[in-house]
């Protein structure tokens, strides 16, 4: 065999090789369950060219000055990205009876809420997982040892809102474990393919557009818009659509931001849905390298503004570092840029009530000597 021939045949192996490899990764996308299921046939006046768009313009590149910096952040050994020490929880007691006088709601680490008004129960963005990944070794550790409850002590689950598809929102373990107290799954559109993948029946799943309602008992849900993105592999960023969330009930009137940049949606939700009694506020894994799909605290603190909501959860932080700021920065920054009585900072678990009755504290003051720093 001559160096041609020779020449020839290497070529052959390495292509049947990436061949092979290609089709290995086809198969892992289309049986791995954690990536979910992307969507088929959907329509929207925000689909183009089969892919969900933002009302504002977001772009999304990092410069090669990025990543060099971001590698140098992720290898600095004095970074406050994580806790010095596990996040305390405050146990929930579920045998307290619902009622109808006032709202409930219990913060669970970065997004997830757990919600009582008007005697029903909502989950909101539960991952309850031990890591934002689909991959079982991934190491990137929930902040806290163990969450405020056990899993199976969960009270039934009227509705499970959701607010789009990345995986520090939505959790393939968690929806495993919950599914059967769940009554109904609320979500935006397209995102019920990941859960009928993974064994919801379409019967109690609700999937909106921006602009689109449902009605649950007396509770009213409005898709609002978000300036972000989804998807949870690679072939499938912006086929499911990622929303904002207003509830609207006979006690309060609540606001879920989900995930996104700063734009004049905000006002426009308030203006349309506003006053709100709460808000539950993006604020966290901010960067100035990625500003149009996360709020910085000055932004999160002019949409809490925009909404006009009574008071404040600044959320998207104390569970996963997935950004280089310090990690107790979120809520510092937010107790020093609004009136210190707007805005609710609860330990995991802790309960909080609308009816005034709150006596949250800067906690984490105790975890890491702000005077240090």
């Amino acid at each position: 065999m001559n160096k041609v021939e020779e020449w020839m045949e290497l070529k052959k192996t390495l292509l049947f090789s990436l061949m092979g490899l290609a089709a290995v990764t086809g198969t892992v996308l289309t049986q791995y369950k954690p990536l979910g299921k992307k969507p088929k046939a959907l329509r929207s006046p925000n689909l183009v060219n089969g892919k969900f768009q933002n009302q504002l313009e977001t772009p999304m590149r990092f410069s090669s000055d990025d990543m060099i910096s971001m590698s140098k952040e992720y290898l600095n050994p004095d970074s406050l990205r994580k806790p010095s020490e596990r996040l305390p929880v405050v146990p929930i007691d579920f045998s307290e009876k619902l009622g109808s006088s006032f709202t409930r709601i219990y913060w669970l680490g970065h997004s997830a809420m757990l919600v009582q008004m008007d005697g029903k129960t909502m989950l909101v963005d539960p991952m309850f997982g031990r890591s934002p990944s689909p991959l079982p070794f991934a190491k990137n550790e929930r902040f806290s040892e163990d969450l405020p409850f056990e899993l199976d002590d969960l009270p039934d689950i009227d509705v499970v809102l959701l607010t789009h598809d990345h995986y520090d929102h939505l959790d393939y373990a968690t929806i495993q474990a919950i599914q059967d107290k769940v009554a109904v799954f609320i979500v935006p559109l397209g995102v019920g393919s990941h859960l009928k993948r993974w064994g919801v029946g379409a019967e109690r799943i609700v999937e909106r557009d921006w602009g689109e309602t449902f009605d649950f008992g007396s509770w009213t849900f409005v898709c609002t818009p978000a300036r972000h993105f989804s998807g949870r592999s690679l072939t499938d960023r912006n086929a499911t659509l990622w929303a904002s969330w207003v509830v609207l009930g006979e006690t309060d009137r609540l606001f879920f931001s989900g995930d996104g940049g700063y734009g004049p949606h905000f006002k426009e939700i308030g203006d349309a849905y506003g006053p709100f009694d709460f808000a539950a506020l993006e604020c966290g894994q901010y960067d100035e390298r990625w500003p149009d799909v996360h709020m910085q605290p000055s932004e999160t603190a002019q949409a809490f503004r925009d909404v006009r909501a009574d008071k404040m959860l600044p959320i998207h932080w104390g569970a996963f570092t997935l950004s280089f700021h310090a990690w107790f920065d979120p809520a510092e920054q937010m107790v020093g840029l609004l009136p210190r009585e707007d805005v609710l900072t609860p330990r995991i678990g802790e309960r909080i009530t609308l009816d005034g009755r709150n006596d949250t504290t800067n906690w984490w003051r105790d975890i890491e000597d702000m005077n240090k720093h």
